[in-house]
């Protein structure tokens, strides 16, 4: 029997909405507090320090870092559902061996590309979209941040591992503490000290210090169910392959945004040259990315409670489908798609009516000002069907089937939003990159919704069996 005191046990036990709104919330809470502090760094240095040249600059860097970092989020994602299956299925020695090889798989590869990131910054810089105006500030905020990537790593790891223990509080924490420090240095070093670009790339790089202490405080206090021992640090090549099938899809996911980082930020320098060439002379290609700049920090606070949705039905999906509970995965990801398509419903109608309101928080830049609010409204236009997309992800990943995941995964991107900004640029020039973004979206969410609903008929279906068995059995 399994012991009735594990947290973990709540998660094929309580009420799904109870459940799925206290594992949801905190991950959107955190997110949105993750959101605010990259939008914070673009608040302040565009109001108080080097303004639109380091807005580009940032949205140059942070694919590079967050392509570095992803994989301790997909050794974090991998490993927490091959975790939160084992504790569904009463294996805890197994669940304590994937935590150790997470550890060792996440420190491995973090440290190997922040050396790459060293050795090779003014490649990788340039190969992101840096052009001369944007490459000495974006050099001066990536060095620095490179410092704090191994701690963001282990963080974004331990975060996973910690809501597949059914802890979702906990991992709040762990976006929340780095999100106020930040806030608060940053005001310090870019208002007081007038450090710039260096000052907020500190701040950020304190936060994720103290972030990656904060778990491994948890782990090492006994507040986990899970222990960290030099033997579960030896790799296991059975466990390390099914957290790789898994945790691939996140990799391959933020590779496909590094990806598209490359060819959007390429997309923008050279339309936008060419579209802003009358007014703003060679300075237009850093202000298409400085547009993009602000509408990306969009993206991630409009999407919180979406994400955290996702983040949140994650470990429920994975523990019930280890335990074999088909009736309440259904009902989690049926739960799941209401939610976001309502929440979707309402932000759009913010961004929609008021994005001269919105973007007038962020920059006092007469021209930031004139461009983007147009474009805000339209890259959101795809709102309402983004939800699909990421519960079909997170569905098969949960439920440890890579193939269906990776293809979800790519489609949006690789699929669908590149070859259309490629496409669509030739003949609207800088509109086609803008209007590829919701156009691609839309489709992937279509795709995704399909291949969903006929996934949630098979485990109806399942359902209806398993009970028909059970009645046999009980007669």
């Amino acid at each position: 029997m399994k012991p009735a005191n594990k947290t973990s046990d709540k998660l094929g036990t309580e009420s799904i909405g109870t459940l799925l709104l206290k594992q949801s919330l905190p991950a959107a809470m955190g997110f949105l507090v993750m959101s605010l502090y990259q939008m914070v760094d673009i608040w302040f240095v565009s109001r108080y320090a080097e303004g639109e040249i380091a807005i580009a600059a940032i949205t140059v860097v942070l694919p590079i870092t967050f392509l570095i970092s992803s994989f301790g989020m997909a050794v974090g994602v991998g490993g927490a559902s091959v975790l939160a299956r084992a504790l569904g299925d009463n294996n805890p020695d197994k669940a304590q061996k994937t935590f150790g090889n997470q550890i060792t798989l996440t420190l491995v590869f973090v440290g190997f590309f922040v050396l790459i990131g060293y050795l090779f910054q003014d490649q990788l810089l340039r190969l992101f979209g840096a052009n001369e105006q944007i490459l000495p500030y974006a050099k001066r905020y990536f060095n620095i941040l490179l410092l704090g990537l191994p701690f963001l790593g282990w963080a974004m790891m331990s975060n996973n591992v910690i809501r597949a223990e059914g802890k979702p509080m906990v991992a709040m924490l762990t976006m929340i503490i780095p999100a106020v420090s930040n806030i608060l240095i940053d005001y310090i070093l870019i208002y007081h000290f007038d450090m710039g670009i260096s000052g907020a790339a500190w701040a950020t790089t304190a936060g994720y210090i103290l972030s990656g202490g904060f778990t491994l405080w948890f782990f090492t206090s006994g507040q986990s169910e899970l222990k960290l021992t030099k033997s579960n640090l030896r790799i296991d090549s059975h466990i390390t392959a099914e957290i790789a099938s898994i945790g691939s899809i996140t990799l391959l996911r933020q590779s496909m945004f590094s990806i598209m980082a490359i060819v959007l930020n390429w997309q923008l320098g050279k339309w936008g040259a060419i579209e802003y060439k009358s007014t703003l002379g060679e300075s237009g290609s850093s202000h298409a990315i400085a547009i993009y700049g602000l509408i990306r920090g969009f993206t991630l606070f409009i999407a919180f409670p979406i994400i955290g949705i996702m983040q949140g039905l994650m470990p429920i999906i994975s523990f019930n489908y280890g335990a074999g509970n088909w009736s309440r995965v259904k009902e989690t990801i049926t739960l799941g798609l209401k939610w976001t398509f309502s929440i979707s419903i309402v932000m759009f109608s913010i961004l929609f009516f008021f994005p001269d309101f919105l973007i007038g928080i962020f920059t006092k830049d007469i021209d930031l000002l004139a461009h983007t609010p147009r474009v805000l409204k339209w890259i959101f236009i795809s709102l309402p069907l983004i939800g699909v997309g990421f519960i079909g992800g997170a569905y098969f990943q949960a439920i440890g089937k890579p193939i269906p995941a990776l293809v979800l995964t790519l489609a949006r991107q690789g699929l669908f939003m590149i070859p259309l900004m490629l496409i669509m640029s030739n003949f609207l020039g800088l509109d086609g990159v803008w209007f590829s973004m919701p156009v691609g979206e839309i489709l992937a969410g279509v795709w995704a919704a399909v291949w969903l609903y006929m996934e949630v008929n098979k485990l109806a279906d399942t359902g209806t069996l398993e009970g028909s068995l059970e009645e046999i059995k009980s007669h």
